[in-house]
């Protein structure tokens, strides 16, 4: 079944002895566009606001309830390395997340970005910090708002996505398009996408003679 993430903000994640906190963006990979990380702000429990918990770690969530269960005690929440979810999220940092948990790797660590080997980083808080950033992790929440263009010029603005619950993979982009008064939503396939600026804030498409 299909949701916007927008559903998904603000559900609770409880884990194996209470709750942790409540979702509050996601990080996904622009170019797979398949979700990584839930960003969880936890409330006051923690002297920081926010922790950072892998899909892998998330049971099927129970929609009706709006919440999510996740293998994981608070405690060990509450001694998880720190990820500063404001920037893009470095490789090393998900490598000690990865290891502190227990949650598998997605990336081939032997050498895709030429990436330190896990086995190299420490769990817990000792780790590196931002070196060698993974520029195609990035926030939902950031990315919001940003232009989409066609070759003919800018059709929209980017407004929600829309994730499979099943895959955690983000099938469509919903695009507002037109004035104030005469707005609508139109559903772009992420498969169409050809690239991202970042510094532009701008979703580029592929020419409608490329797409599938």
């Amino acid at each position: 079944m299909l949701h916007s993430l927008e559903d998904v903000t603000g559900v609770s994640v409880i884990a194996t002895d209470g709750e942790i906190g409540k979702v509050r963006d996601f990080l996904f990979d622009d170019q797979t566009w398949k979700l990584r990380y839930f960003v969880v702000d936890v409330g006051s429990w923690l002297k920081r606001r926010d922790v950072v918990i892998s899909v892998s770690a998330i049971d099927q969530p129970d929609w009706a309830g709006k919440t999510f269960r996740a293998h994981l005690t608070k405690e060990q929440v509450k001694h998880s390395p720190d990820v500063d979810s404001t920037k893009p999220v470095s490789r090393q940092e998900e490598i000690a997340m990865n290891k502190y948990f227990g949650w598998p790797d997605y990336w081939d660590t032997a050498g895709a970005f030429g990436e330190i080997s896990a086995a190299s980083v420490p769990p817990g808080r000792d780790f590196a910090g931002h070196a060698k950033e993974n520029p195609h992790l990035r926030s939902a929440e950031d990315m919001a708002g940003y232009a989409v263009w066609a070759e003919e010029g800018e059709i929209g603005r980017l407004d929600a996505f829309i994730v499979d619950e099943a895959s955690w993979h983000i099938g469509y982009l919903d695009v507002k398009t037109g004035d104030w008064l005469h707005r609508r939503s139109m559903l772009v396939p992420t498969r169409w996408v050809e690239s991202v600026s970042w510094p532009d804030h701008r979703v580029n498409l592929r020419h409608a003679r490329h797409r599938d």
